[in-house]
Formats: C-alpha cells, sequence, structure tokens
C-alpha cells in the first residue's frame, strides 16, 4: 500500500513546486484534479488533448520526481437539472476519461451526480426519507429516467477508452451515498466498472462503522482517500448529524472535516487498513485535507506522519507458522 495526496490541496502552487513538496515530504502518489469541483489549476484536460509536447513535459513533471499517479479526479454532477452545469461537467468527465486513457490511467474519480426531483426542476434534489410519498416518486425518476441512462452510455465510454475503474465518492447531495446506492448503481448498469473511492469522512459522519463498510464493498474499492471526521458529543447528541451550518461554524456543528489523527483513533486506521488489505486493496491511500482547525502545512504533514505509522506498505511474508 502506498501513501498519496489530492494534489488540489496546493493549486496556490505551480504543478511543479507542489511535486516537489509532496516528494519532499515521502508522499508516492499523487492524485491530480482535472476540472469541476477539483479545479484544473495542474491538469487542464482539454489544453493536454490538444498538444502531444504540453502532454509529455506535464508528465514528465511527475515521471522525473519517481512519483505515480494513483488516479484523475474530476468531481462534479454530470446529471445536474440545469442542462448548462450537466454539460460542463460531464464535458469535463469525458476529457477526463480520453486523458486517463492518453496517460494509461484506468481510474477517474467522481461522484454519481443528482438530478432534481422531476422534469423541468432547476436545482438538485436529494431525497432521504420515504414519506411523504412524493419522495418515492422523485427517486424512482431520478434512478430510472435519469441516472441509470447516464451511467450505462458513461461505462460504455469509458471501457471504450481505457478506463476499467470509474470510482463514485459517496457523498451526501448525490444519489450515491453509502454503500446500498452504490451497488444498486453498479449492478444497473452492468459490468465491473462502477466502484468506489472510498472517504471515511463522509461515512463516519452517517454513523457507519468502516469496517462493517470496507467488508461489505469487498472487490469494489478502486481508490481511497485518506480524510476523517468527527462527531460532536454535544452538537449531535441534541441536533443529530444532519447540519447545514457553515463549515467554519466548527464549534456550533454536529460534525466537522479532520485531518487523519485528529478525528479516530490509530486503532480505528489500524483496523482500516488491515480491512483494506483483507478484502483485497493494496493500492493508495490519498491524503485529502479539509480540515478547517489546521493549516494546509499542519494538516498534511500531520496526516502523512498519522498514516505512515498505521498503513501496511509491504507484501506479507510465507506464513512460516501455518
Amino acid at each position: 500500500m502506498k501513501l498519496g495526496v489530492f494534489a488540489v490541496l496546493l493549486s496556490d502552487k505551480p504543478f511543479g513546486a507542489a511535486l516537489d513538496i509532496f516528494k519532499k515530504l515521502g508522499v508516492e502518489a499523487v492524485e491530480i484534479g482535472t476540472g469541476n469541483w477539483p479545479g484544473d489549476k495542474h491538469c487542464n484536460p482539454e489544453t493536454l488533448l490538444n498538444s502531444d509536447a504540453k502532454l509529455k513535459a506535464w508528465k514528465k513533471e511527475v515521471e522525473s520526481r519517481g512519483l505515480m499517479i494513483s488516479a484523475l479526479s474530476c468531481h462534479g454532477n454530470p446529471v445536474h437539472p440545469s442542462k448548462t452545469v450537466a454539460d460542463t461537467h460531464a464535458k469535463v468527465q469525458r476529457d477526463t476519461i480520453l486523458l486517463a486513457e492518453k496517460l494509461g490511467i484506468n481510474r477517474v474519480i467522481t461522484f454519481s451526480g443528482c438530478p432534481g426531483g422531476a422534469k423541468g426542476d432547476k436545482t438538485p434534489n436529494w431525497a432521504t426519507c420515504p414519506w411523504p410519498p412524493d419522495f418515492l416518486d422523485v427517486l424512482k425518476y431520478q434512478w430510472d429516467e435519469v441516472l441509470i441512462p447516464y451511467w450505462q452510455k458513461e461505462v460504455e465510454f469509458a471501457e471504450k477508452h481505457g478506463v476499467d475503474m470509474i470510482c463514485l465518492e459517496m457523498h451526501p447531495g448525490f444519489c450515491v451515498y453509502n454503500p446500498e446506492t452504490l451497488w444498486k448503481l453498479r449492478k444497473a448498469v452492468g459490468g465491473k466498472v462502477i466502484g468506489a473511492n472510498l472517504d471515511p469522512s463522509h461515512l463516519f459522519w452517517q454513523g457507519m462503522d468502516l469496517t462493517h463498510v470496507i467488508r461489505n464493498l469487498k472487490g469494489i474499492i478502486y481508490h481511497f482517500h485518506a480524510k476523517d471526521c468527527i462527531i460532536d458529543p454535544i452538537n449531535a447528541a441534541t441536533n443529530g448529524v444532519l447540519d447545514t451550518k457553515h463549515y467554519s461554524d466548527e464549534i456550533n456543528r454536529s460534525w466537522i472535516f479532520r485531518s487523519c489523527g485528529y478525528g479516530h483513533d490509530t486503532k480505528t486506521w489500524k483496523d482500516i487498513v488491515s480491512n483494506l488489505k483483507m478484502c483485497g486493496y493494496d493500492y493508495v491511500m490519498s491524503i485529502e485535507h479539509e480540515d478547517s482547525l489546521a493549516s494546509t502545512n499542519e494538516g498534511l504533514t500531520k496526516a502523512i506522519a498519522f498514516l505512515k505509522d498505521v498503513i501496511l506498505a509491504e507484501k506479507p511474508g510465507t506464513m512460516t507458522w501455518a
């Protein structure tokens, strides 16, 4: 298992300078943002696809430092009810797939997206309960008429261009937000392309046990984000975990994102690593920094130190005892 980082956290720095910092800190892999919500400061697919010289120079920046690219990330909402938003996000996603093909990368990370609740809606509608019965109509429309048809075509496109792992990040606000909905979409579109970019932080605050999640997703965990979350014992006990207050209002929120080491303890993260390996995931743990209490430097460096202690980097040896 390798230690990586989602490079967008240093988007304020030139690509080469950011890579130098990651290399110096002991990171082995980088996950690159290619547009939509992650931004494209370090990688603009359209630019690179239109110039072999620029693509070669960009690729050399990574390879010359002995780093690997774990995945290309274009988190967006390609099924947004606004055609303008949907078309923009979908184009970035397709350009990302085409760029991945040129780079020989088989993993692209995004969200499932969330449509409106019915034709004519202008904003996404995330249904979280079955009653009033309107919500069941919303879910039927979203899945049968929008989500499944879109992803069937997208899976075909990805396979045609050598991307056999579309890593969907399970996140509230989108149709795929937990293992059950991920499996539902994977089975509905057929094939083996749809899988998980497993980010514990989004699942912890929904009340999930990561050991159970990992076992449930055995075989379809394609990428992993190392990011944590802490449930506030006072606010959550009073108001539950559904929280729309701004992320900067930490003291009043029911949960906040934390760097690894400041959310769950070492034992929890060692259990995560062990279960990932038992379930066949031995790829990259990509650090994502979204801790509002820590600077980028502290959040990253302390997460690296913490994860180096829990990660199992070597292949298991022979069972001389068995």
